[in-house]
């Protein structure tokens, strides 16, 4: 805040000198011209101050201006690679996904179906098996026999 107001009343003291020079006042007054003299200074110098900062203030722009464009480097790299992980796992999801369809074209989906067609057919044929088996034994064929027989046939 200070050197707001400093500054305001630097600009504000040249603009005097000026009107003081132009109106062509010059003052006769030793005093007020050492006076006059040492504002000149103290401005002169501020000024001085102010130009040699102006290099090192440049050099900081041009320092924060590459760090900036490092950054977006890096963000777009990032990106880059978000975008090729959400591929991947695009393809992945697509592979191995519980929610799809049982007749998609995935191969493990239709071995997992033919697998479970066949189990469902040879629960089939144990249920006609069992149903053939009571109904021998319920007419009195020696089943003991018929699977003796069946057996040494398989072993010779």
């Amino acid at each position: 805040m200070k050197e707001k107001f400093k500054k305001k009343s630097e600009k504000d003291e040249i603009e005097q000198l000026e009107l003081a020079l132009s109106e062509g006042n010059t003052q006769e007054n030793p005093k007020e011209q050492k006076e006059d003299e040492e504002k000149i200074t103290l401005i002169m110098n501020r000024i001085n101050e102010i130009e040699n900062e102006l290099p090192r203030i440049k050099v900081n722009i041009d320092t924060l201006k590459s760090q900036i464009q490092e950054l977006r480097d890096e963000i777009e790299k990032l990106d880059k690679t978000i975008k090729d992980v959400m591929m991947l796992y695009e393809v992945v999801s697509q592979e191995i996904n519980p929610f799809r369809d049982l007749d998609s074209e995935n191969p493990i989906v239709k071995e997992i179906h033919e697998l479970k067609q066949d189990l469902e057919d040879i629960r089939k044929e144990i249920a006609q098996i069992r149903g053939d088996l009571k109904l021998l034994a319920y007419h009195g064929v020696d089943l003991d026999k018929i699977i003796y027989e069946a057996i040494s046939e398989g072993e010779t």
